[in-house]
């Protein structure tokens, strides 16, 4: 019996454990060809919070691989259940792209650049600038509550990393001295809501992530089983810089049907 048929349910990052930039990593195909065929249920749980399930479904579509939308969730959705819970109707400053603004415009939320209840960042391409961020200080300066999509500070591209949502929100954390709270991985809160779409029990759940500071911790204290990828950030040498450790280590997603 393989090893990992003891789970029904699987969590699964993205950058660097499906893709890099827009290229499929190897052995992607087979891995979602095995999860149907073994009739597992899947999640794609990713920080990355600048597109929709919709756009990250197309993504992977115009890289050969079809997954219904129903299977992804953001930490942009996240985030806007999180703050329905917390302020419903509430209104934010958003330095960040579809996916965040999205999500909050259907969990109720309205845009406000003037005196919002929130500001909140993610990694942006279009909307980060100087600008925005002297606005930000001054909102959170003024009581707005300052949040981050996740607290990634690197990601993994096809030509190297960029900033993350972590680095890119910390002038603001300096220039006001507030601490953002983040509601990505490792935040538990993810987690939760991973499970509760799964309709599955942590012992029936493994995670699987490149990230030993998001994804295999989220999973250790979440007490989900841990499948660390070596295809994305985090190189073997890097594990023994951790004080915990994951429960499986593979190459990559493509080796998990191989695995006796």
């Amino acid at each position: 019996m393989e090893k990992f048929d003891k789970f029904k349910a699987f969590i699964c990052d993205m950058d660097g454990v499906i893709y890099h930039g827009n290229r499929l990593l190897p052995g992607v195909k087979e891995f979602v060809k095995w999860l149907q065929a073994k009739n597992k249920n899947f999640l794609f749980l990713t920080n990355s919070s600048s597109k929709t399930p919709r756009e990250l479904r197309d993504k992977l579509h115009n890289m050969g691989l079809d997954v219904d939308e129903s299977h992804f969730y953001t930490s942009a959705l996240a985030t806007a259940a999180f703050l329905k819970q917390q302020c419903p109707g509430g209104s934010a400053f958003v330095i960040g792209d579809t996916g965040v603004t999205n999500a909050l415009y259907d969990a109720g939320f309205t845009m406000n650049n003037s005196n919002p209840d929130y500001v909140i960042v993610s990694e942006s391409s279009s909307t980060y600038n100087y600008d925005n961020l002297e606005r930000a200080i001054n909102m959170v300066l003024k009581g707005a509550k300052l949040i981050g999509t996740n607290p990634d500070m690197t990601g993994p591209t096809e030509t190297g990393i960029n900033p993350g949502t972590g680095a890119l929100i910390a002038p603001i954390e300096l220039s006001t001295s507030s601490k953002a709270y983040f509601v990505g991985k490792p935040n538990p809160l993810m987690m939760r809501h991973a499970l509760k779409r799964l309709n599955s029990n942590r012992e029936d759940t493994a995670i699987i992530g490149d990230r030993m500071d998001t994804d295999i911790i989220a999973g250790i204290e979440s007490e989900i089983a841990t499948i660390l990828v070596l295809s994305g950030v985090t190189k073997k040498e890097d594990i023994e810089h951790f004080a915990y450790r994951p429960t499986f280590v593979v190459d990559g997603v493509g080796s998990i049907p191989k695995e006796k």
